[in-house]
């Protein structure tokens, strides 16, 4: 396969992206779809849209667009396991911290575990930026509370 943009440059504007998007608190922009929440990031040739569902329970894409055309997607989609064992905001606040860590690494891949008062944030891959596989989960006193599954890689006319 090739591809039109460098991988390096690709996963370093993916890790970038993410940090400053989601995780970073990033301000939402005009939905593109009824009723979804966005967040848009441009940094030079690179343009990035994190477009999802929902809340609690919810499903969404990221795609990278360069030179305006698009590159790279990854679609995921999450959920409670246990309702009242944890809240989506209890969640989110493990989900940020854990993945500001991974980011800080310079990757947003897998193989990745990260303890946040008591709860143990867990991500596992397959793959590469070009294509892969992977899982997200919360445990909260040993039993998998959330989870969130995810897939994607680069898109090839």
């Amino acid at each position: 396969m090739e591809s039109r943009v460098s991988l390096i440059e690709l996963n370093d504007f993916i890790v970038r992206a993410k940090s400053v998007s989601y995780v970073g608190g990033g301000t939402q922009t005009t939905p593109c779809r009824t009723g979804s929440h966005d967040l848009k990031f441009q940094e030079g040739e690179f343009a990035y849209l994190d477009s999802y569902f929902g809340g609690t329970d919810f499903i969404g894409q990221e795609v990278v667009y360069y030179r305006e055309e698009p590159v790279w997607a990854m679609n995921y989609y999450g959920k409670i396991l246990v309702p009242g064992k944890i809240s989506g905001a209890e969640t989110g606040k493990i989900i940020k911290a854990s993945l500001s860590m991974m980011y800080a690494e310079g990757r947003f891949l897998g193989g990745f575990n990260h303890a946040v008062d008591g709860d143990v944030y867990n991500d596992q891959s397959d793959g590469d930026v070009e294509s892969f596989t992977g899982r997200e989960w919360i445990s909260r006193k040993g039993e998998k509370v959330y989870e969130l599954v995810y897939h994607g890689g680069l898109i090839i006319p």
